[in-house]
């Protein structure tokens, strides 16, 4: 095979796989939900009112800090919320 087929190939193999992936990301977000106030400081999934971006909250059980943990899980945790506080 010519050296210009096997780039054609490997690129279309990277697309073919990369659209695969993507299709199956929504499958796994449906499978998880967000928990709020229960993450350990520094261990927040996403920004809250009071920091700027994952893993920077500053205290335990930070109400307004999140983590994605499978649904169903959080309603059996004490002190946790899957609405975002007002």
């Amino acid at each position: 095979m010519k050296k210009s087929n096997i780039a054609v190939a490997t690129a279309v193999s990277g697309l073919l796989a990369l659209g695969a992936a993507t299709m199956a990301s929504p499958a796994i977000a449906a499978d998880k939900e967000k928990c709020y106030g229960v993450a350990k400081a520094g261990a927040n999934d996403c920004a809250t009112k009071t920091s700027s971006c994952a893993g920077t909250s500053t205290e335990d059980n930070q109400a307004d800090a999140f983590i994605m943990v499978p649904k169903g899980l959080c309603d059996r945790l004490a002190g946790s919320s899957t609405g975002e506080p007002a």
